[in-house]
């Protein structure tokens, strides 16, 4: 059979049965999978030095040699690609309608909940029953609605580039990864004159329960998850729910007609409390692109805001939660292994000192200038991307009406109520709150730091007029 292909990539994600589609194909001669050879933080798998001759070092150099390599070599050749994986070469592997794309998903809840246990766990494979370890993740939407908006986000990408280049992809399911006459139909939509007569048998499913034994609050998750709109989300050929990139976690006073549109990371629960006292008290959140616009249109004369923080006292606060939470655990291991970034092990950084913390958020800041040039293979996070960048994502659904200053908030959230026709409103928070950066900008500022933030975040400073941190406005 005469193959349309010169290679293929699985668009995947973590827990969605890419290492079981890939072994299976494996098994079939001529075919050769080199695992996650685009991953940030290794090449192919973590114990793997390189792949067709390319290293992990010539690969962030040049990932389009790799790239090349594989299209190149003998047989069949692919590869597995997630939403986080090297940006660089994403777009030529899209436009190539001679790379075969198979796109494989998975029910989003499944998949995360599967993820938060092998985050805990510790345990990505498993090759016998035997070593099964078991925990229960307490269900949290808002991490959810933050992993569910990333991959919605890259599965419209992928559509819409197979749209325009009037390509085509192989569609999966994780369960369809156990189905012969599946595996049986992907291998002929490849080309390849051969059949499996079995699902390769070196992975062990790792979670078989229901839903409701593998999470501590199931009854929680079920109200939760009420609030996503799915319906309007099913838009892909496997639907499952896509949503519009950049939805903002917007909140709503419930007594006013004033929004508040959030950009990370943002120390404002004194800004929250306030909204909460307007009018007959209470806050509306858990937004979507629908109910945000209704609640709009129910609204006339409503105002909306944001807040925009000095760009070296936000990038602050993104790098204590860069170190902090467990959702850059890999990114973590990446900016220390490939970017300099002087960030000790995970029981070591509550203990960093104030000069070892400057020095790793030096470092960071210059990470951060290459990573929004798109010079890097780690994607280019909403935590540290230019508060610029996030307003114009804003402008597509809930362009504010202000931009409040966090030097000034008083004054600015005075006008807006004045604006927005709220009488009786109580006096604005003087300040947003303090941020989580494990070490106050005050101990720490220089002007290293304030040069390593205005060249990471020009557009900031110059769009909206940022003096050095700390000068008088």
């Amino acid at each position: 059979m005469q193959s349309d292909f010169d290679y293929f990539v699985i668009f995947a994600e973590m827990r969605t049965g890419s290492n079981l589609i890939e072994s299976t194909l494996s098994m079939v001669p001529g075919i050769a999978c080199h695992g996650e050879a685009f991953n940030p933080a290794h090449i192919g798998g973590p114990n793997i030095d390189q792949i067709l001759g390319i290293t992990m070092a010539e690969r962030q150099s040049d990932p389009m040699e790799l790239l090349d390599r594989i299209r190149n070599a003998e047989g069949l050749n692919g590869f597995r690609f997630f939403f986080d994986h090297e940006p660089r070469v994403l777009d030529a592997i899209l436009d190539d309608p001679r790379c075969a794309k198979i796109v494989l998903t998975r029910n989003p809840v499944e998949s995360f909940v599967s993820l938060r246990i092998a985050n805990a766990t510790r345990r990505w494979k498993m090759t016998n029953v035997k070593h099964r370890t078991t925990w229960q993740p307490v269900f949290r939407f808002e991490e959810f609605e933050s992993f569910l908006a990333e991959r919605q986000a890259f599965q419209l990408r992928l559509l819409n580039a197979l749209q325009v280049s009037g390509q085509s992809a192989f569609y999966l399911d994780y369960e369809d990864s156990l189905r012969i006459d599946v595996i049986n139909g992907l291998l002929r939509f490849l080309g390849v004159d051969a059949e499996v007569a079995r699902i390769s048998n070196k992975l062990v499913r790792q979670n078989p329960e229901d839903m409701e034994q593998k999470v501590r609050n199931y009854p929680e998750m079920e109200a939760a998850l009420r609030r996503i709109d799915w319906a309007n989300l099913s838009r892909t050929p496997n639907f499952e729910p896509r949503r519009g990139p950049g939805s903002p976690q917007a909140v709503a006073a419930a007594g006013a007609p004033l929004l508040y549109v959030p950009i990370r990371p943002t120390p404002d629960e004194e800004l929250r409390d306030w909204l909460s006292r307007l009018g007959s008290g209470g806050l509306v959140e858990g937004f979507n692109n629908m109910t945000l616009r209704a609640w709009k249109r129910e609204r006339p004369g409503h105002r909306s805001f944001t807040l925009l923080r000095h760009p070296l006292a936000r990038a602050n606060d993104a790098f204590s939660e860069v170190l902090t939470s467990s959702a850059y655990t890999e990114i973590r291991t990446a900016l220390r292994k490939r970017h300099e970034v002087p960030i000790p092990l995970e029981d070591e950084i509550e203990a960093l000192s104030d000069e070892a913390y400057r020095a790793a958020l030096l470092a960071f800041l210059k990470f951060v200038k290459v990573n929004l040039n798109g010079q890097t293979s780690i994607r280019q996070d909403a935590l540290w991307a230019s508060q610029w960048s996030v307003i114009q994502g804003f402008a597509q659904f809930a362009t504010p009406d202000l931009l409040a200053r966090e030097e000034r908030i008083g004054d600015d959230l005075a006008y807006l109520t004045r604006a927005a026709g709220i009488d009786d409103a109580p006096p604005p928070p003087a300040a947003a709150g303090t941020g989580p950066a494990l070490v106050p900008l005050a101990r720490i500022h220089d002007v290293a730091l304030e040069n390593a933030a205005r060249d990471a975040y020009g557009r900031d400073y110059i769009s909206y007029g940022f003096r050095n941190w700390g000068a008088a406005a």
